[in-house]
């Protein structure tokens, strides 16, 4: 080989369209594994079957790990294994096809070349380039064999996250920007950041060909718990010092802040954000991932597949269990298979960034096999249990006297526990509903012996827990029914309207004791203020119904809400010589609308005008006022614009340009906060034409 250094040619466009790398923003080679690439360089003036190439990673190369690999040219491709094929030659340059193993490691590989005949030449280095997962190779651990799925799950940088509760789903655009700027080399530093690469790198590196590992470790890096991972969480209520969860509209924005504090953890987070970081960065390395909603999510603290929660007399929810039951919680599912369970275990797997318990010793969640969790198959790894619980736990509602401590079972329910399983639809920006695919049908034979068979599996069934309710408690009836009746909008701004329905279930005269509350709570239904109190008797006549109406102004609950804008109203109902009764209803309030209109067609790289409008709904003056606007490939980075304060009742309209840079549909994602309003969100699809 010659002195002088050769010069390569990565054929980066024609490579990067074969192996669906494109959105790349870079201007190194990044390919997927388990297929070839075209590479063509000049300055060897060795006949081509003399030459030998290497491909490592890491700090340590070594063949044992599989971070290293020599192959010289070959007439055809091995699949087991690096190979070469030659393209052409001419007089000083040589175009060969590498193949690299669809097991290979992922990450940054340098690659040389040397001559074989000449011992003494060291090899000359022709460059570097990434290697990811390929979901397209059949050969690969993350093959998805639906096209359309593997452009949503790897190639779409755009998401929607549904939130709200049960009774009242919302959801909201998300950018995961996977494709952006830096992203990849953040990723990719990630990973080497991570308690097991510290510990031990070359053990690391050699298992970065497994997407369960992967999978695992990026799990516990997306929290900053135990290794100073990208996101703090916070379910406080208060986000002083840092920016509200719920202020967020990308994952690019906490991602590019990690790296540029460096790698301190960026405040702050909370499940879908954790959640939809982890999207984006799976997504990067080509493993396909999507984020996923539970509606009336179970954190099974103690790990008996039940749910304490704890209410004093005056129908307080007392903040004293490990136990809780969320709104909602997000995670994700990632595609990959299960070489270590088996083929029924393949498919969709269950990872969750959000620290919620230890695993291993440290804040990381699965990969836990959804098949698993259906099949309550709770022994196989990894964290079965705690999804399991998720989606399935029984829920038992406790009165505890403070001063006793003593507590008494109200009721226990089987059925309400993981409901709307939501991800957004392939190609369409709906919701598909995918609880069937974690649990059969609530309340059937099936769905029992499930979870009969999970208790089993964790020796809940044979082993006596004292703190459980006794059969006569939990079959006990009660005298009375009740519920809490919307009565009117549920906006922030608005009055809260709501009725309670009391029902005497008995042929004879109750007399009942209400207590009532409203606090307001983060989505994890933690309580945070008290909005309201009240205390009413009530004489319910034989199979009588009554109806008392709440209302509690905006003015006495704004300044209470958290960003969040939920609210749980309580009733305690202490029935004279039968069980207590409790009625409770978690409440999400919708904050008002914003629109956004795209004035003209959205044309590559000519000026379009946006107007955003929004209407102060309420009679107070809004201060603080910042519109922030983000879209890939529509504009570069986050805009933010100060809007001027509104007065009560005030029409505002917001007008600022876009230059497009690429065509396709493309979604513009808008965030308006003020005083009185946290995070106002909306998204347009914008197609943009040639």
């Amino acid at each position: 080989i010659a002195a002088t250094q050769p010069s390569t040619n990565w054929h980066l466009k024609e490579n990067a369209r074969d192996h669906h790398t494109s959105k790349f923003s870079s201007k190194e080679l990044i390919v997927r594994r388990g297929q070839a690439f075209i590479v063509t360089f000049n300055g060897t003036e060795q006949p081509e079957q003399n030459l030998t190439f290497i491909a490592e990673t890491g700090p340590k190369p070594s063949k044992l790990a599989k971070t290293q690999a020599t192959f010289g040219i070959s007439s055809t491709v091995s699949k087991e294994s690096w190979s070469a094929v030659l393209q052409s030659t001419s007089s000083n340059s040589v175009s060969i096809s590498i193949y690299s193993p669809p097991n290979a490691v992922i990450g940054r590989y340098k690659l040389s070349v040397q001559s074989t005949s000449s011992d003494s030449s060291s090899p000359a280095s022709l460059g570097t380039f990434v290697l990811l997962f390929n979901p397209w190779s059949s050969g690969d651990d993350v093959f998805m064999p639906n096209k359309a799925e593997c452009e949503e799950y790897v190639l779409e940088e755009f998401g929607i996250i549904f939130a709200g509760n049960k009774n009242h789903i919302n959801s909201f655009g998300w950018n995961f920007g996977q494709f952006q700027g830096d992203i990849l080399n953040i990723c990719l530093s990630m990973l080497d950041r991570s308690l097991n690469y510290r510990q031990d790198p070359a053990t690391d590196l050699s298992h970065r060909n497994d997407p369960k590992y992967l999978g695992r470790v990026l799990s516990a890096m997306v929290n900053a718990n135990d290794d100073q991972g990208v996101l703090l969480g916070n379910w406080s209520g208060n986000y002083a010092g840092g920016k509200s969860p719920s202020s967020w509209t990308g994952s690019g924005e906490i991602l590019q802040n990690w790296k540029k504090s460096g790698f301190k953890p960026v405040r702050y987070g909370q499940c879908w954000v954790f959640a939809a970081v982890l999207t984006t960065v799976l997504r990067c390395l080509g493993i396909p991932t999507r984020t996923i909603t539970n509606f009336s999510s179970a954190h099974d603290a103690d790990g008996n597949l039940r749910v304490d929660e704890f209410y004093d007399a005056y129908g307080n929810h007392l903040d004293r269990a490990a136990d809780s039951v969320w709104n909602f919680h997000v995670w994700n599912e990632s595609w990959f298979s299960r070489s270590d369970l088996g083929p029924s275990y393949s498919g969709w797997q269950v990872l969750d960034a959000t620290p919620q318990e230890e695993s291993g010793g440290i804040y990381q969640c699965g990969p836990a096999s959804r098949n698993a969790i259906k099949e309550g198959d709770v022994d196989l790894d990894y964290d079965c249990p705690f999804v399991f619980a998720e989606v399935n736990a029984d829920c038992m509602y406790w009165n505890y006297d403070s001063a006793t401590g003593k507590k008494t079972l109200i009721f226990s329910k089987s059925t309400i526990i993981g409901q709307f399983i939501s991800t957004k639809a392939v190609g369409r920006d709906d919701r598909v509903d995918v609880t069937n695919d974690y649990k059969y049908e609530e309340g059937s034979t099936k769905e029992r012996d499930i979870f009969k068979k999970a208790r089993k599996k964790l020796g809940l069934e044979d082993k006596f827990d004292p703190t459980a309710p006794t059969p006569q408690e939990i079959d006990q009836k009660p005298d009375i029914s009740g519920k809490f009746r919307v009565a009117g909008p549920l906006e922030v701004g608005k009055d809260l309207s709501l009725i309670l329905v009391l029902a005497n279930l008995q042929s004879d005269a109750k007399t009942v004791h209400v207590n009532m509350t409203a606090w307001s709570t983060v989505y994890t239904r933690r309580p945070v203020h008290e909005i309201w109190k009240d205390s009413i008797p009530v004489i319910l006549s034989p199979k009588e119904e009554k109806q008392f109406p709440i209302k509690i102004p905006y003015p006495e609950y704004h300044q209470q809400l958290t960003t969040d804008n939920t609210i749980q109203v309580t009733a305690l109902c202490h029935v004279e010589g039968g069980i207590q009764v409790l009625v409770q209803r978690d409440i999400t309030l919708d904050n008002p609308a914003i629109d956004i209109q795209v004035l003209g067609e959205a044309k590559v790289n000519k000026e379009v005008d946006v107007e955003v409008i929004f209407t102060n709904p309420i009679d107070m003056e809004l201060m603080d006022c910042v519109l922030q606007v983000e879209g890939n490939d529509l504009l570069r980075g986050i805009l933010e614009i100060d809007v001027p304060p509104l007065k009560a009742s005030e029409k505002s309209s917001t007008k600022f340009k876009l230059i497009p840079f690429e065509t396709g549909p493309k979604h513009l994602l808008v965030n308006f906060s003020c005083d009185k309003f946290a995070a106002i969100k909306t998204f347009k699809m914008v197609n943009v034409i040639d």
